[in-house]
């Protein structure tokens, strides 16, 4: 990895970096993604964040090799992470997933592959599979299965390491108290942001040795049926800005120093230019303990993303 880069151990042996480029896409066209990414690399990013439901595999991929290409980084300086979508959760479907990310990336492994919810979908083309009635079609797996698939995954070398998103304490402690049990999951990708700090999970994962990835960090993007326009303003918070105004740095910078020095490794993502290379600068200053305190105080258990089929988008 980039010296640049702080990374932290993970439960396998293995490094990812504190900081990462997410990528998810809302409303940004992809042209603008591979180009984002390629900035982000240049400015020093070294994880990249995608998943097999933003349908963006191809350019994520393309952005890594082309920055490979021009000898900017190696493949091995790259800690990619893609997830498993809920329609694959039955265990003979999930080395076939994960082989079709691979070939999506036009790449041979990946650093980190999570299951990205806790949720199992009817099989099938269709990532949304609907009734007649426009609801959701859910299939019953039992997720200790689809954990064992991951792990021969990681033995046939698909993948370095894995994890799981969106699961809670007791969602956890199934995989761990799995009989024969061979690979713990190394992370919890979930979104947290000082509204919702995350405290007890955050706990919980550091007493088993699991890094909590946070998403969301920044608030998220205000887009009409993705989050609701009534929501407060993580950044335009009194709090964020008056620590921002102190420290010389922006209100966006305060959230992600937040996470970090909590023990979070922090998904950022944004397609401007002068913000990705802001957003670097997270790794170059501390908070006071003081501080910290103070921002743990704006918690209010504030989800931006709920869970709720309203809220499941695919990119087109």
């Amino acid at each position: 990895m980039n010296s640049k880069h702080q990374c932290v151990q993970l439960n396998d042996g293995h490094f990812i970096p504190v900081l990462g480029f997410g990528t998810a896409i809302v409303q940004d066209p992809k042209s603008k993604l591979l180009e984002a990414i390629k900035l982000a690399i240049d400015a020093g990013f070294r994880h990249i964040d995608t998943a097999y439901l933003y349908n963006n595999e191809e350019e994520v991929g393309l952005a890594i090799r082309s920055k490979i290409a021009d000898d900017t980084v190696k493949r091995e300086d790259i800690f990619l992470t893609s997830k498993l979508w809920c329609n694959f959760h039955q265990p003979q479907l999930v080395q076939l997933s994960l082989e079709k990310s691979l070939r999506q990336l036009q790449l041979d492994y990946l650093d980190l592959y999570v299951i990205h919810f806790p949720v199992s979908l009817k099989p099938g083309d269709n990532l949304l599979p609907r009734d007649e009635n426009g609801k959701l079609m859910f299939d019953t797996v039992d997720l200790c299965a689809t954990w064992e698939a991951m792990e021969k995954c990681k033995d046939a070398g698909l993948v370095k390491s894995i994890g799981v998103s969106n699961f809670n304490c007791r969602q956890l402690e199934m995989i761990l108290n799995k009989p024969g049990l061979k690979y713990k999951p190394v992370c919890n990708q979930v979104e947290c942001h000082p509204y919702m700090n995350q405290s007890k999970l955050l706990d919980f994962c550091k007493s088993k040795g699991i890094v909590l990835v946070a998403y969301g960090s920044l608030g998220t993007q205000r887009v009409k049926g993705w989050v609701d326009h009534n929501a407060p303003v993580l950044l335009d918070d009194p709090v964020l800005c008056a620590m921002a105004k102190k420290y010389k740095r922006t209100p966006g910078l305060i959230s992600l120093r937040y996470q970090l020095q909590r023990g979070f490794v922090v998904l950022a993502k944004s397609f401007n230019e002068k913000r990705i290379k802001e957003n670097i600068q997270v790794l170059e200053f501390q908070l006071t303990s003081e501080d910290m305190k103070v921002l743990d105080g704006l918690n209010r258990n504030y989800r931006y993303i709920p869970f709720n089929e309203a809220q499941t988008y695919r990119s087109s």
